[in-house]
Order: structure tokens, then C-alpha cells, then sequence
């Protein structure tokens, strides 16, 4: 299904700036791309939030050094 919306000049020339930057073939993919970003960033960021509320920063730290050196080992 294909959809027509109203924007104004200024609004139009901010999503062709981000499709460029984005490097989209089309204003859709522009939009998607940029919606899934922000939802992977923001489900991601819910999960580091949980997992460090319930440790401490220096015991989170010990753990990444330890597996670190686990898999530095072979």
C-alpha cells in the first residue's frame, strides 16, 4: 500500500539530506533505516540498564576481564 503525506519545504529538505546521508535509494528506506537504529539502540540500552542495575560497575569490569582472558588463553 503506497501513502501520500504532506510535508513542508523544510521538513522535505531535512529528509533528503538524510537520505544522502544515510546513503538510501529511496526516502522509505531513509525512514526504516533510521527507525531501526533507533529501536536496536534503545531495546539495547533497556537491557544494559536492567543488567547494571543490579551489579556494581567494578564487578561488571572484573567479569569483561575475566572473559577476556579466557579468550585470549587458546
Amino acid at each position: 500500500m503506497v501513502t501520500t503525506i504532506q510535508l513542508n519545504e523544510n521538513t522535505l529538505d531535512l529528509l533528503r539530506k538524510l537520505k544522502e546521508e544515510v546513503r538510501a535509494k529511496s526516502y522509505e528506506e531513509a525512514i526504516k533505516k533510521v527507525i531501526m537504529e533507533r529501536i536496536n539502540r534503545e531495546s539495547m540500552a533497556g537491557y544494559l540498564n536492567k543488567y547494571y542495575k543490579k551489579k556494581k560497575l567494578k564487578d561488571v569490569l572484573k567479569e569483561l576481564q575475566d572473559e577476556r582472558r579466557k579468550s585470549n588463553r587458546f
